[in-house]
Protein backbone atom coordinates (compact mmCIF):
# COMPACT_ATOMS: atom_id res chain seq x y z
CA UNK A 1 0.00 0.00 0.00
CA UNK A 2 1.07 3.35 -0.61
CA UNK A 3 1.79 5.71 2.34
CA UNK A 4 -0.46 7.57 3.28
CA UNK A 5 -0.10 11.38 2.85
CA UNK A 6 0.53 13.41 6.03
CA UNK A 7 -1.69 16.45 7.02
CA UNK A 8 1.02 19.14 6.53
CA UNK A 9 2.62 17.56 3.67
CA UNK A 10 3.65 19.62 0.41
CA UNK A 11 1.15 19.34 -2.41
CA UNK A 12 3.81 18.42 -4.73
CA UNK A 13 7.19 16.82 -4.18
CA UNK A 14 10.50 18.23 -5.40
CA UNK A 15 9.55 21.84 -4.54
CA UNK A 16 12.02 23.45 -2.17
CA UNK A 17 10.64 25.74 0.10
CA UNK A 18 9.89 29.22 -1.01
CA UNK A 19 9.95 28.07 -4.64
CA UNK A 20 6.77 29.62 -6.48
CA UNK A 21 4.36 27.40 -8.53
CA UNK A 22 5.43 26.55 -11.93
CA UNK A 23 2.36 28.36 -13.48
CA UNK A 24 0.27 27.31 -16.66
CA UNK A 25 0.49 28.61 -20.06
CA UNK A 26 -0.52 31.89 -19.76
CA UNK A 27 2.13 32.85 -17.62
CA UNK A 28 4.83 30.71 -19.95
CA UNK A 29 3.79 32.86 -22.46
CA UNK A 30 4.25 35.82 -20.51
CA UNK A 31 7.85 34.56 -19.21
CA UNK A 32 8.77 34.15 -22.87
CA UNK A 33 7.83 37.91 -24.23
CA UNK A 34 9.54 39.06 -21.03
CA UNK A 35 12.55 37.24 -21.89
CA UNK A 36 12.96 38.73 -25.39
CA UNK A 37 12.30 42.02 -24.25
CA UNK A 38 14.99 41.88 -21.54
CA UNK A 39 17.47 41.09 -24.10
CA UNK A 40 15.89 43.81 -26.35
CA UNK A 41 16.81 45.88 -23.94
CA UNK A 42 19.89 44.15 -22.86
CA UNK A 43 21.47 45.38 -26.28
CA UNK A 44 19.86 48.77 -26.35
CA UNK A 45 21.57 49.14 -22.73
CA UNK A 46 25.30 47.98 -24.24
CA UNK A 47 24.77 50.18 -27.19
CA UNK A 48 23.68 53.26 -25.27
CA UNK A 49 26.95 52.62 -22.78
CA UNK A 50 29.23 52.47 -26.02
CA UNK A 51 27.42 55.52 -27.13
CA UNK A 52 28.28 57.29 -23.59
CA UNK A 53 31.73 56.15 -24.74
CA UNK A 54 31.74 57.34 -28.20
CA UNK A 55 30.64 60.58 -26.81
CA UNK A 56 33.36 60.75 -24.52
CA UNK A 57 36.34 60.31 -26.93
CA UNK A 58 34.75 62.92 -29.43
CA UNK A 59 34.55 65.22 -26.68
CA UNK A 60 38.42 64.65 -25.80
CA UNK A 61 39.41 64.41 -29.48
CA UNK A 62 37.85 68.01 -30.46
CA UNK A 63 35.51 66.40 -32.87
CA UNK A 64 32.33 67.49 -32.09
CA UNK A 65 31.60 70.63 -34.34
CA UNK A 66 33.44 68.86 -37.14
CA UNK A 67 30.17 68.77 -39.33
CA UNK A 68 28.12 72.19 -38.67
CA UNK A 69 24.68 71.16 -39.78
CA UNK A 70 22.19 68.95 -38.68
CA UNK A 71 20.49 66.45 -41.70
CA UNK A 72 18.36 64.20 -40.01
CA UNK A 73 18.34 61.66 -43.34
CA UNK A 74 20.87 62.81 -45.85
CA UNK A 75 23.69 63.69 -42.93
CA UNK A 76 23.90 59.62 -42.40
CA UNK A 77 26.04 59.58 -45.50
CA UNK A 78 29.40 60.68 -45.49
CA UNK A 79 31.20 62.50 -48.08
CA UNK A 80 31.37 60.34 -51.45
CA UNK A 81 34.39 62.17 -53.03
CA UNK A 82 37.08 64.99 -52.65
CA UNK A 83 34.53 67.67 -53.76
CA UNK A 84 32.33 66.68 -50.47
CA UNK A 85 34.71 66.56 -48.51
CA UNK A 86 36.40 70.03 -49.35
CA UNK A 87 32.51 71.18 -48.91
CA UNK A 88 32.44 70.00 -45.39
CA UNK A 89 35.68 71.20 -45.11
CA UNK A 90 34.87 74.70 -45.80
CA UNK A 91 31.74 74.48 -43.69
CA UNK A 92 34.13 73.90 -41.02
CA UNK A 93 36.44 76.92 -41.97
CA UNK A 94 33.56 79.27 -41.02
CA UNK A 95 33.38 79.13 -37.00
CA UNK A 96 35.14 79.97 -34.33
CA UNK A 97 36.98 76.68 -33.51
CA UNK A 98 38.75 76.44 -36.66
CA UNK A 99 39.21 80.07 -36.78
CA UNK A 100 40.35 80.66 -33.38
CA UNK A 101 41.88 77.58 -32.67
CA UNK A 102 42.87 75.04 -35.86
CA UNK A 103 43.40 77.61 -38.17
CA UNK A 104 45.78 76.28 -41.14
CA UNK A 105 44.56 72.61 -40.19
CA UNK A 106 44.49 70.29 -43.27
CA UNK A 107 42.01 68.39 -44.76
CA UNK A 108 43.60 65.19 -43.61
CA UNK A 109 43.50 65.93 -40.13
CA UNK A 110 39.78 67.34 -40.61
CA UNK A 111 38.93 64.21 -41.74
CA UNK A 112 39.97 62.57 -38.64
CA UNK A 113 37.37 65.07 -36.52
CA UNK A 114 34.59 64.53 -38.83
CA UNK A 115 34.58 60.96 -38.50
CA UNK A 116 34.75 60.96 -34.76
CA UNK A 117 31.71 63.00 -34.62
CA UNK A 118 29.69 61.28 -37.59
CA UNK A 119 30.61 57.85 -36.21
CA UNK A 120 28.92 59.88 -32.97
CA UNK A 121 25.52 60.52 -35.05
CA UNK A 122 25.60 57.31 -37.11
CA UNK A 123 25.46 55.40 -33.68
CA UNK A 124 22.95 57.41 -32.39
CA UNK A 125 20.66 56.58 -35.25
CA UNK A 126 21.68 53.26 -35.15
CA UNK A 127 20.25 52.77 -31.61
CA UNK A 128 17.08 54.55 -32.59
CA UNK A 129 16.57 51.76 -35.71
CA UNK A 130 16.90 48.92 -33.22
CA UNK A 131 14.51 50.86 -30.49
CA UNK A 132 11.99 51.06 -33.33
CA UNK A 133 12.27 47.70 -34.88
CA UNK A 134 11.61 46.35 -31.61
CA UNK A 135 9.15 48.39 -29.75
CA UNK A 136 6.78 47.86 -33.08
CA UNK A 137 7.99 44.12 -33.60
CA UNK A 138 6.42 43.42 -29.85
CA UNK A 139 3.66 45.71 -30.04
CA UNK A 140 2.59 43.88 -33.61
CA UNK A 141 2.92 40.57 -32.10
CA UNK A 142 1.05 41.59 -28.89
CA UNK A 143 3.71 40.52 -26.30
CA UNK A 144 4.11 43.62 -24.87
CA UNK A 145 3.30 42.74 -21.29
CA UNK A 146 0.36 44.26 -19.33
CA UNK A 147 1.59 48.44 -18.61
CA UNK A 148 5.13 47.83 -20.23
CA UNK A 149 3.58 49.86 -23.40
CA UNK A 150 4.17 53.35 -22.07
CA UNK A 151 7.10 52.35 -20.26
CA UNK A 152 8.82 50.98 -23.18
CA UNK A 153 7.69 53.74 -25.53
CA UNK A 154 9.05 56.82 -23.22
CA UNK A 155 12.59 55.21 -23.66
CA UNK A 156 11.93 55.85 -27.75
CA UNK A 157 10.71 59.43 -26.62
CA UNK A 158 13.72 60.03 -24.63
CA UNK A 159 16.26 59.12 -27.37
CA UNK A 160 14.45 61.45 -29.47
CA UNK A 161 14.92 64.06 -27.09
CA UNK A 162 18.29 63.13 -27.33
CA UNK A 163 19.18 63.75 -30.20
CA UNK A 164 17.55 67.25 -30.19
CA UNK A 165 19.62 67.95 -27.14
CA UNK A 166 22.65 67.04 -29.11
CA UNK A 167 22.50 69.14 -32.13
CA UNK A 168 21.38 72.29 -29.41
CA UNK A 169 24.40 71.52 -27.92
CA UNK A 170 26.61 71.00 -31.05
CA UNK A 171 24.56 74.76 -31.98
CA UNK A 172 25.93 76.13 -29.27
CA UNK A 173 30.14 76.42 -30.61
CA UNK A 174 29.18 77.11 -34.15
CA UNK A 175 28.74 81.30 -33.56
CA UNK A 176 30.02 84.15 -31.25
CA UNK A 177 33.55 83.44 -29.99
CA UNK A 178 33.15 79.92 -28.44
CA UNK A 179 35.37 77.63 -29.41
CA UNK A 180 33.85 74.10 -27.79
CA UNK A 181 29.98 73.37 -26.96
CA UNK A 182 28.42 74.96 -23.86
CA UNK A 183 29.36 72.83 -20.84
CA UNK A 184 26.02 73.26 -19.45
CA UNK A 185 24.24 72.11 -22.95
CA UNK A 186 27.11 69.00 -22.54
CA UNK A 187 26.36 68.44 -18.98
CA UNK A 188 22.67 68.09 -19.79
CA UNK A 189 23.46 66.00 -22.89
CA UNK A 190 25.44 63.62 -20.82
CA UNK A 191 23.07 63.85 -17.87
CA UNK A 192 20.16 63.00 -20.35
CA UNK A 193 22.06 59.71 -21.70
CA UNK A 194 22.67 58.20 -17.67
CA UNK A 195 18.91 58.84 -17.23
CA UNK A 196 18.28 56.51 -20.07
CA UNK A 197 20.75 54.09 -19.24
CA UNK A 198 18.80 54.12 -15.65
CA UNK A 199 15.56 53.31 -16.78
CA UNK A 200 16.87 50.66 -19.35
CA UNK A 201 18.89 49.23 -16.73
CA UNK A 202 16.24 49.60 -14.08
CA UNK A 203 13.67 48.19 -16.69
CA UNK A 204 16.51 45.00 -17.54
CA UNK A 205 16.18 43.76 -13.33
CA UNK A 206 12.28 43.97 -13.26
CA UNK A 207 11.96 41.75 -16.35
CA UNK A 208 14.31 39.29 -14.47
CA UNK A 209 11.64 37.95 -12.23
CA UNK A 210 8.10 37.56 -12.96
CA UNK A 211 5.17 39.88 -11.35
CA UNK A 212 4.87 37.10 -8.64
CA UNK A 213 8.17 36.87 -7.47
CA UNK A 214 8.49 40.74 -7.51
CA UNK A 215 5.48 40.99 -4.76
CA UNK A 216 6.79 38.36 -3.08
CA UNK A 217 10.00 40.29 -2.97
CA UNK A 218 8.42 43.51 -1.67
CA UNK A 219 7.07 42.39 1.01
CA UNK A 220 10.83 42.27 2.59
CA UNK A 221 12.28 45.35 0.76
CA UNK A 222 13.97 47.52 2.93
CA UNK A 223 12.72 50.92 3.07
CA UNK A 224 15.15 52.78 4.90
CA UNK A 225 17.84 51.24 2.56
CA UNK A 226 16.23 52.30 -0.63
CA UNK A 227 15.69 55.67 0.66
CA UNK A 228 19.61 56.16 1.51
CA UNK A 229 20.36 54.15 -1.80
CA UNK A 230 18.23 56.85 -3.37
CA UNK A 231 19.91 59.37 -2.67
CA UNK A 232 23.62 58.11 -2.99
CA UNK A 233 21.75 57.66 -6.81
CA UNK A 234 20.79 61.20 -7.21
CA UNK A 235 24.30 62.46 -5.50
CA UNK A 236 26.53 60.36 -8.12
CA UNK A 237 24.23 62.04 -10.61
CA UNK A 238 24.80 65.52 -9.55
CA UNK A 239 28.64 64.41 -9.43
CA UNK A 240 28.21 63.02 -13.23
CA UNK A 241 26.75 66.63 -14.09
CA UNK A 242 29.45 68.56 -12.29
CA UNK A 243 32.29 65.58 -14.43
CA UNK A 244 30.06 67.28 -17.72
CA UNK A 245 30.98 70.88 -16.75
CA UNK A 246 35.17 69.39 -16.41
CA UNK A 247 35.16 68.03 -19.54
CA UNK A 248 33.12 71.07 -21.62
CA UNK A 249 36.00 73.37 -20.46
CA UNK A 250 38.39 71.03 -20.82
CA UNK A 251 39.13 72.06 -17.14
CA UNK A 252 40.46 68.19 -16.09
CA UNK A 253 43.81 69.36 -18.37
CA UNK A 254 44.41 72.47 -15.71
CA UNK A 255 45.91 72.02 -12.06
CA UNK A 256 47.11 68.56 -12.24
CA UNK A 257 48.59 68.60 -8.70
CA UNK A 258 46.46 66.93 -6.11
CA UNK A 259 45.56 66.95 -3.14
CA UNK A 260 46.29 70.60 -3.56
CA UNK A 261 45.00 72.88 -6.48
CA UNK A 262 48.10 75.37 -7.51
CA UNK A 263 49.30 74.78 -4.37
CA UNK A 264 46.62 75.89 -2.26
CA UNK A 265 43.19 74.23 -1.38
CA UNK A 266 41.29 76.73 -3.44
CA UNK A 267 42.28 77.38 -7.14
CA UNK A 268 43.45 81.15 -7.78
CA UNK A 269 40.76 83.14 -9.44
CA UNK A 270 38.10 81.20 -8.85
CA UNK A 271 35.66 84.57 -9.29
CA UNK A 272 37.24 86.52 -12.62
CA UNK A 273 34.81 85.79 -15.27
CA UNK A 274 31.61 88.40 -15.14
CA UNK A 275 29.10 87.99 -14.19
CA UNK A 276 30.43 85.91 -11.26
CA UNK A 277 27.55 83.00 -12.03
CA UNK A 278 29.60 82.20 -15.12
CA UNK A 279 32.28 81.13 -13.47
CA UNK A 280 30.68 78.05 -11.76
CA UNK A 281 30.15 76.80 -15.14
CA UNK A 282 32.90 78.34 -17.17
CA UNK A 283 35.99 79.05 -14.47
CA UNK A 284 38.08 75.54 -14.84
CA UNK A 285 39.30 76.02 -11.29
CA UNK A 286 36.16 76.84 -9.55
CA UNK A 287 34.72 73.74 -11.79
CA UNK A 288 37.43 71.33 -11.58
CA UNK A 289 37.59 72.54 -7.60
CA UNK A 290 33.94 71.80 -7.24
CA UNK A 291 34.16 68.43 -8.85
CA UNK A 292 36.56 67.26 -6.35
CA UNK A 293 34.55 68.52 -3.40
CA UNK A 294 31.72 67.02 -4.20
CA UNK A 295 33.73 63.76 -4.84
CA UNK A 296 34.93 63.57 -1.73
CA UNK A 297 31.19 64.67 -0.05
CA UNK A 298 30.16 60.98 -2.41
CA UNK A 299 32.56 59.01 -1.06
CA UNK A 300 31.73 60.05 2.45
CA UNK A 301 27.99 59.05 1.66
CA UNK A 302 28.80 56.24 0.06
CA UNK A 303 31.12 54.59 3.31
CA UNK A 304 27.36 55.76 5.15
CA UNK A 305 25.49 54.17 2.64
CA UNK A 306 27.28 51.13 3.03
CA UNK A 307 27.50 50.62 6.87
CA UNK A 308 23.66 51.07 6.92
CA UNK A 309 23.67 48.16 4.59
CA UNK A 310 26.08 45.82 6.47
CA UNK A 311 22.55 45.80 8.40
CA UNK A 312 20.42 43.90 6.53
CA UNK A 313 19.93 40.12 7.05
CA UNK A 314 19.84 39.95 3.24
CA UNK A 315 23.41 38.56 1.93
CA UNK A 316 23.03 39.05 -1.63
CA UNK A 317 22.18 42.57 -0.67
CA UNK A 318 24.75 43.15 1.46
CA UNK A 319 27.25 41.88 -1.23
CA UNK A 320 25.43 44.18 -3.99
CA UNK A 321 26.11 46.96 -1.67
CA UNK A 322 30.11 45.95 -1.05
CA UNK A 323 30.79 46.38 -5.18
CA UNK A 324 29.11 49.81 -4.76
CA UNK A 325 31.73 50.72 -2.71
CA UNK A 326 34.52 48.69 -3.98
CA UNK A 327 33.42 50.69 -7.60
CA UNK A 328 33.26 54.07 -5.42
CA UNK A 329 37.14 53.30 -4.63
CA UNK A 330 38.18 52.62 -7.37
CA UNK A 331 36.25 55.52 -9.12
CA UNK A 332 38.20 57.59 -6.92
CA UNK A 333 41.82 56.57 -7.74
CA UNK A 334 40.82 56.75 -11.99
CA UNK A 335 39.79 60.32 -10.77
CA UNK A 336 43.02 61.28 -9.08
CA UNK A 337 45.06 60.08 -11.82
CA UNK A 338 42.82 61.65 -14.61
CA UNK A 339 43.83 65.01 -12.86
CA UNK A 340 47.72 64.39 -12.24
CA UNK A 341 48.03 63.41 -15.57
CA UNK A 342 46.07 66.06 -17.15
CA UNK A 343 43.13 64.22 -18.74
CA UNK A 344 45.15 62.31 -20.94
CA UNK A 345 42.35 60.66 -23.56
CA UNK A 346 42.78 57.11 -22.00
CA UNK A 347 42.79 57.61 -18.78
CA UNK A 348 40.25 60.34 -18.87
CA UNK A 349 37.71 57.67 -20.84
CA UNK A 350 38.20 54.86 -18.10
CA UNK A 351 37.39 57.63 -15.87
CA UNK A 352 33.75 58.12 -17.88
CA UNK A 353 32.81 54.45 -18.11
CA UNK A 354 33.77 53.89 -14.82
CA UNK A 355 30.99 56.57 -14.24
CA UNK A 356 28.90 54.37 -15.88
CA UNK A 357 29.87 50.80 -13.89
CA UNK A 358 29.23 52.88 -10.81
CA UNK A 359 26.08 54.24 -11.47
CA UNK A 360 24.92 50.80 -12.82
CA UNK A 361 25.91 49.13 -9.18
CA UNK A 362 24.21 51.73 -7.62
CA UNK A 363 21.08 50.90 -9.27
CA UNK A 364 21.17 47.30 -8.80
CA UNK A 365 21.80 47.64 -4.93
CA UNK A 366 19.21 50.01 -4.87
CA UNK A 367 16.77 47.32 -6.71
CA UNK A 368 17.77 44.93 -4.21
CA UNK A 369 16.48 46.83 -1.22
CA UNK A 370 13.40 47.10 -2.97
CA UNK A 371 13.15 43.94 -4.09
CA UNK A 372 15.60 41.67 -2.19
CA UNK A 373 16.81 37.89 -3.43
CA UNK A 374 15.03 35.36 -2.00
CA UNK A 375 17.00 33.69 0.74
CA UNK A 376 16.42 30.84 3.35
CA UNK A 377 16.69 31.68 7.08
CA UNK A 378 19.81 28.92 7.02
CA UNK A 379 21.06 31.57 4.63
CA UNK A 380 20.58 34.49 6.27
Amino acid sequence: MADRRKLFEEVSEGQGPGKAPAGGLIDAGRRGARRGIRLWLMALFALVMIMIAVGGLTRLTDSGLSITEWNVVSGALPPMNETDWQAEFDKYKQIPEYQLQNKGMSLAEFKVIYWWEWGHRQLGRFIGLVWALGFLGFLAARQIPTGWTPRLLGLGALGGLQGAIGWWMVSSGLGGEMLDVASYRLAIHLGLAFVILGFIAWYVFLLGRDDRELMQARRNREDRLFSISTGLLHFAFLQILLGALVAGIDAGRNYTDWPLMAGGFFPPFPFDIQPVWRNFFENDGLVQFMHRMAGYLLFIFGIIVWRRARKSGNADTRFRFNAVLAMLILQMVIGIATVLYGAQWHIAITHQVGAVVLWVLILRARFAARYPVFQSVRGA
